[in-house]
């Protein structure tokens, strides 16, 4: 079960934690309201220095916010569009079909170019009346086709095929007003990735910048399942909810485990405790954080990883020599290993994607005999845990502003100094929030109804091949199931008196009832699973 665990997403804590450097970043802004709370400055000046979450009655900050914002935006700036980009997993993308993704506030089309045996990113409209390219289909001779019109188009943007031109007229399918804007792709860790920008200046960039490669995801040694899903709040609070251990146990408790908490610290039924968490290395491309047993890494803009140890990574010595009765001290580093690795993706305001992987080289064989959607259902089940908890708080986010997060949030301890070097970061690299380059006013969408906002099939099941194909064949089953039950309770109805034995009726009779009722429980498991699964913190 150790290993099914460590396919979930313990927020990173108490974990010995990776060996690499940080580059690329992202995030997303709100109007400034003033606020009468001052909070003060909660890290060092300089980059180099660390820097944590502190009491506000500790440190003072000697310049207003505003001021030292105005100074941090003489620093180097994050460039949103200079980046790579995770668009999906490659194992659910399906060859035969093209696919509509957005990211960063852009309509793309992914689809299979089986001429050139790769994956390409369109933009999802066709250049003859602007129709969403994602709604076509791939043609007998492999190209992309828009079904407005039928026109088709190669591997490299080019329009092959005007049906409506004359055969014997000017090739006017040639015009570059006919071709369709083309985005650098690449395929790399099982994910595609696309550059967001069709300047034709950036056609071979992957030769001199390629997406941050963790060479863990295509070691055959290290278990490799993904899941991705769209969420229904913005991709600031999902980086920063994934950042934060001290969540863990309570958002998720009763559906995560977080270790064995020694009684000298342990205050609740939930198990929270004080954290020993340092932010280090920031710079534009991202941070490293440190804590008792590692290192995570925020890579901007998209990922968040580490490693960890199975078991929490840590010991408690009941007797230690200093008579004192509960002391957490570091294992020795055991062989087995895994790790959490995050791709935490922009979609638009108050959207984002999450492609999660925990790569790990034990307990393999898990993956070998049970089916990846069934490891999707705890994952899912824990990003419902506190959906509502984080689509409701960046509204309240959204009211107060980017500037005024440290005079709205409340962070005296250690234990939110990720959250607080993210705020930094994305105050003093990425001008405060995701660049949308004007395509949105900067509101926030309206809150829809519970079973939208929780909504599973059009967020997760409908693009997980594995997901979408167990649904499929467990709506097949319930239907057999109720076909069975249909014809026990025919056969023993049409059956004469005396016809079959009463032994025989029983059968048939109670064969009815079981199959019925089972398939009035797979309905509702198909339901909870695949659809729709809300969540009551308050009977956990």
């Amino acid at each position: 079960m150790e290993a099914l665990k460590a396919s979930s997403f313990p927020s990173f804590h108490r974990q010995p934690i990776s060996r690499r450097n940080p580059r690329n970043a992202f995030e997303k802004p709100i109007l400034h309201i003033p606020s009468s709370r001052r909070i003060p400055t909660t890290f060092q000046k300089s980059n180099s220095k660390i820097f944590t979450a502190v009491s506000p009655t500790t440190v003072e900050s000697s310049a207003p916010p505003d001021e030292e914002i105005e100074s941090e935006k003489r620093e180097e700036k994050f460039d949103w569009y200079e980046q790579w980009y995770p668009v999906w997993p490659v194992c659910d993308l399906d060859k035969r079909r093209p696919h509509a993704r957005k990211v960063i506030g852009i309509d793309v089309v992914v689809w299979w170019d089986r001429n050139e045996n790769a994956w390409k990113v369109f933009e999802d409209s066709c250049p003859h009346r602007l129709a969403p390219l994602s709604e076509g289909r791939i043609d007998q001779w492999g190209r992309l086709q828009c079904v407005y019109h039928g026109w088709c188009f190669g591997g490299a943007g080019d329009c092959k095929f005007i049906p409506q031109a004359p055969r014997d007229g000017p090739p006017v399918h040639t015009s570059n007003k006919a071709c369709v804007a083309v985005y650098p792709s690449c395929v790399q860790n099982g994910i595609l990735w696309f550059w967001p920008n069709s300047d034709p200046h950036y056609k071979d960039i992957y030769s001199t910048k390629k997406p941050h490669y963790i060479p863990e995801l295509d070691d055959p040694s290290y278990t490799n399942t993904m899941i991705a899903r769209d969420i229904g709040y913005g991709y600031e609070v999902l980086i920063e909810n994934l950042m934060d251990p001290a969540h863990v146990p309570y958002a998720h408790y009763g559906i995560m485990r977080t270790g064995k908490v020694p009684e000298s610290l342990k205050a609740d039924r939930e198990g929270g405790r004080p954290l020993e968490i340092s932010v280090q290395k920031v710079d534009v491309n991202g941070y490293t954080s440190k804590q008792m047993f590692g290192e995570n890494h925020f890579i901007a803009p998209c990922l968040y990883y580490g490693h960890f140890s199975p078991g929490g990574g840590q010991s408690v010595n009941k007797a230690p020599s200093d008579g004192k009765k509960d002391v957490v001290s570091p294992p020795v580093p055991p062989k087995k290993k895994a790790m959490l690795i995050f791709y935490c993706i922009p979609v638009s305001p108050g959207y984002s994607r999450l492609i999660f992987a925990s790569p790990r080289n034990f307990a393999v064989w898990m993956d070998r005999i049970i089916p990846r959607w069934m490891f999707h259902i705890g994952q899912n089940l824990i990003l419902d845990s506190d959906l509502y908890l984080l689509h409701v708080e960046e509204r309240k986010l959204k009211d107060v502003g980017p500037l005024n997060w440290q005079k709205a949030c409340y962070v005296p301890t250690k234990a939110d100094a990720l959250i607080v070097g993210f705020r930094r970061w994305l105050n003093k690299y990425g001008g405060t929030q995701v660049d949308w380059r004007g395509k949105y006013s900067g509101e926030l969408p309206p809150t829809p109804p519970r079973e939208q906002l929780f909504d599973r099939y059009w967020t997760h099941t409908v693009s997980c091949s594995s997901c979408s194909m167990a649904y499929k064949r467990l709506n097949a089953l319930e239907i057999g199931l109720q076909v069975i039950s249909i014809a026990s309770i025919v056969a023993v109805a049409a059956a004469k008196q005396g016809a079959i034995t009463i032994v025989a009726r029983y059968s048939l009779a109670s064969m009815a009832v079981l199959c019925f009722v089972a398939s009035k429980w797979l309905s509702h498991f198909i339901y909870k699973t695949f659809r729709y699964h809300d969540y009551d913190h308050a009977f956990r």
